[in-house]
């Protein structure tokens, strides 16, 4: 091998290991402008498999104005992927072999030259270099170099998704660490608050003006709004993967816990079926609607006695919520009973209330 070009190559292979550890974003392009210079190409690419897996290949980096193609499963490049042996052509739209899969960005080049790029382990796609029609065609040494670098730039690229990984599971840990401190101490200290300013406007009752019980209900109004902001935002640090289901029945536990501190006693707890697999949003859905029941039990029934019953069958998802309090007194804001109809409905679910002076039952259910 010319040492000139050796010394290209070593000098290339480091850079681009040095940029995996420390601007993982930057690899590719370090990787096919690398590659154009050490072939003295007009153009390198890096041409990297689909989510599919189908054999297809997308352009991804282009040492020179962005290239917008995808080649097919039977190019030469996605051949060279597939297989591990480059391919070699005087000129690539003449060439039998890779006339037919040329995209037509790329049909203003001849000489053409492509080497599989990754590691035996992980294939990321193919790495290839073209030269204007004018200029001489690739030689065999040449080819041989740039499927060395490729192989080399492949494990660096390897190495660059093994680093953002591990940041990205770094941020997410920080993400599972603030949304436990919001949900498990900011969240309850404005549940307390509010339900605190309730009893307190129902103590004091007839004592109260007009005036100063709506300033008491807009207070108690706020903390609620804010909790429910504050669980939107839990919701968006925890909702990593949207597809992930929800802890539900670890929640309704902790709802029916800290309900148990508020009102003195603990509420009967009963659940049927597996929660485990409860999409996210029947999940966030039922969480709302139990903490709205028991929030109104806690601050308007005077119950002595909950009966909290939640059921997963094969077609539903059921929360049912009973009290023997005094129901839910007259001008009290309904404004969060008519929220959990709204997401029903949204759901093709069922909410009913049924209120009188025995108590309060509060039935929710979608289909899941």
């Amino acid at each position: 091998m010319d040492p000139s070009l050796a010394r290209r190559v070593l000098v290339a292979s480091t850079e681009i290991t040095s940029a995996a550890l420390e601007d993982p974003e930057s690899v590719l392009r370090l990787v096919v402008e690398a590659a154009a210079e050490i072939a003295d190409a007009d153009l390198g690419l890096a041409m990297l498999a689909t989510e599919d897996d189908d054999g297809t290949l997308t352009v991804e980096a282009s040492s020179g104005e962005p290239i917008v193609a995808t080649l097919s499963p039977r190019s030469a490049a996605a051949k060279a992927a597939r297989t591990g042996v480059p391919v070699m052509a005087d000129d690539v739209t003449n060439d039998p072999r890779t006339a037919p899969y040329v995209p037509q960005p790329l049909r203003v080049y001849g000489p053409f030259a492509v080497a599989p790029f990754g590691t035996s382990d992980r294939k990321i796609g193919a790495l290839a270099v073209y030269r204007r029609r004018d200029k001489p065609p690739f030689t065999q040494e040449t080819v041989d170099v740039l499927t060395a670098f490729a192989a080399q730039a492949g494990l660096a690229v390897v190495l660059s998704e093994g680093f953002t990984a591990r940041q990205r599971v770094a941020v997410y840990e920080e993400r599972e660490r603030i949304a436990r401190d919001l949900h498990d101490v900011i969240i309850q200290r404005l549940y307390g608050a509010g339900v605190q300013l309730s009893l307190l406007e129902r103590r004091l009752g007839k004592k109260l003006d007009n005036s100063q019980r709506a300033r008491i209900n807009e207070a108690v109004d706020l903390v609620d709004e804010t909790i429910a902001e504050v669980r939107a935002t839990v919701r968006k640090l925890r909702n990593t993967d949207p597809a992930d289901s929800a802890d539900l029945h670890d929640s309704i536990k902790a709802e029916v816990r800290t309900a148990g501190e508020l009102l003195g006693f603990a509420p009967r707890l009963h659940v049927a079926g597996d929660l485990a697999n409860v999409p996210r949003k029947h999940a966030d859905d039922a969480r709302a609607a139990l903490r709205e029941a028991l929030s109104n039990v806690v601050r308007h029934s005077g119950a002595t006695n909950v009966q909290i019953d939640v059921r997963r069958d094969e077609k539903h998802l059921l929360l049912r919520v009973a009290d023997n309090g005094c129901g839910i007194p007259s001008g009290v804001t309904q404004r969060g009973l008519r929220h959990l109809a709204e997401r029903a409905k949204s759901a093709s679910g069922d909410f009913r209330v049924v209120s009188s002076p025995n108590g309060t039952t509060l039935t929710w259910s979608v289909p899941v």
